[in-house]
């Protein structure tokens, strides 16, 4: 029961906490690339692009600043056994986190928010690259112990302690799996930001709103969409194949396959019972998933079943293999929801051609929906990569059962879940009351290029302070 609970916290937790990381990701580079395009060519609606987005991005910064809190304190609260084994390696990126790439961009980024009428133009401009390459630092050292979780390396077992200890802090961090999964997670973000700004420029464009402003905001965020998918999808198929060799099992789960098979077919939509071997599938295409796993048509993709008697021989009795709807869905959800925001970018880029502005009611419609598609694509893709390692706490290391914290009651436990719950329900209002506001009011009107007189920052340095 305690373990149960441990688990769904720190899965409500964390997920509620990705869903502002992604959006901080890219958009804080939208931000940098509006700037810039009006320190160079001074034109004033880049001025405003700026402003307008800049607002929205500090409000999802100012977010995923304090849910992130929760997640070094659960370490330590529900999963001490955990932190007790490995702290000494997986707490060296995370300290690497908070000591160099979040002094970075919270620094820079104070900078940027008070020096509108302190710091020459260009001087500004480059606070706010700063700003962006410290939030790309602070995922990489995140995702590097997160890879670290799936691939162990760089460390020994202590032979007087039993602990994990840090012996190639290198290993850590840049090995394959942390490479690929910054350049898939990051390339992720973009097409996620690219959703959100097409979709709120197109929101007003349709509404005969700001036509001038927004058009440039549109386009480039459909550009960015596409070419961000293409690199998804690339570093995706390459992820793929080093998580075959590292974690079959994951693989296997991801179709629920149970038997080993060559030329093996990766199927659209199932019906039936998934965890039961009995499902069936609708549509399939040949070979697919045979390609996704080891870059061949008709190459064998080992099943659940030899892979739970080879990991009971290796490493014990117990079940070796994770919840496969969660696994076979959410590797659905991670393809297809990217995969629909591709179209709508394409669909998007053609309704613009020619100097069209497009007012439809279903263009609309689909605006309002699509900033929501990768958000929530590449949500579950992470739910599909922590879920497909269970029961693995750190893979073939130290099993899930095995880190929680022995000395936390369940009262304890639920009392904080309840509480957690309740507060980040509270924090989604104001979240979204914020977002919508700031959307509807749209761009500030700015007399001149000099943004030093512009009252708008004022409300920025508010919120700054807020956070």
């Amino acid at each position: 029961m305690n373990l149960d609970l441990a688990r769904w916290q720190f899965a409500v937790t964390t997920v509620y906490h990705f869903l502002f990381v992604p959006l901080t990701l890219g958009t804080v580079w939208f931000v940098v690339g509006f700037q810039t395009a009006w320190v160079r060519t001074g034109n004033v609606k880049y001025l405003r692009l700026t402003k307008f987005f800049g607002k929205l991005f500090l409000i999802n910064f100012a977010m995923g600043v304090v849910t992130g809190i929760v997640q070094e304190f659960q370490f330590g609260m529900n999963w001490s056994d955990y932190s007790k084994f490995v702290g000494d390696v997986f707490g060296a990126p995370l300290a690497m986190e908070g000591l160099l790439a979040f002094f970075l961009e919270s620094t820079f980024l104070g900078l940027w928010i008070f020096g509108w009428d302190r710091l020459p133009k260009k001087l500004h401009l480059a606070t706010i690259w700063a700003a962006a390459f410290g939030t790309l630092f602070s995922a990489f050292f995140i995702l590097a112990a997160n890879s670290w979780m799936q691939h162990p390396t760089g460390y020994e077992i202590s032979e007087t302690t039993g602990r994990a200890v840090l012996n190639d802090i290198g290993a850590v961090l840049f090995q394959n799996t942390s490479i690929l999964a910054f350049t898939h997670t990051i390339s992720a973000s973009f097409l996620v930001a690219g959703a959100f700004v097409a979709a709120v420029g197109a929101w007003h464009m349709s509404k005969d709103r700001h036509l001038d402003v927004f058009r440039p905001a549109v386009k480039a965020g459909t550009w960015v969409i596409l070419i961000a998918a293409v690199v998804v999808s690339i570093t995706g198929d390459l992820d793929s194949k080093v998580m075959v060799e590292q974690q079959p099992m994951k693989m296997a789960a991801a179709e629920g396959l149970y038997e080993t098979t060559a030329n093996a077919p990766f199927s659209i939509l199932s019906v039936g019972d998934l965890a039961g071997d009995s499902a069936t599938r609708i549509i399939e295409v040949p070979g697919l998933l045979s390609f996704l796993a080891t870059g061949s048509f008709d190459g064998t993709v080992q099943g659940i079943n030899d892979l739970q008697a080879q990991y009971v021989q290796q490493y014990g009795p117990g079940d070796y293999s994770p919840y496969v709807p969660v696994t076979y869905w959410g590797f659905r959800m991670m393809i297809g929801l990217g995969m629909l925001a591709a179209l709508y970018a394409l669909w998007t880029l053609w309704r613009f051609r020619g100097g069209r502005n497009p007012k439809s009611t279903v263009f609309a419609a689909a605006t309002a929906v699509i900033t929501f598609l990768p958000l929530f694509g590449i949500s579950a893709g992470w739910i599909f990569t922590e879920m497909g390692r269970q029961p693995w706490i750190v893979f073939g290391l130290q099993k899930t059962a095995d880190g929680v914290s022995p000395t936390v009651g369940t009262a304890s436990v639920l009392i904080s879940f309840i509480g957690f719950t309740l507060v980040y329900a509270v924090l989604a209002f104001f979240e979204v009351r914020l977002m919508l506001k700031a959307i509807k009011a749209g761009p500030p009107e700015i007399a001149s290029e000099d943004p030093f007189e512009d009252s708008q920052d004022d409300a920025d340095k508010q919120l700054y302070f807020a956070y």
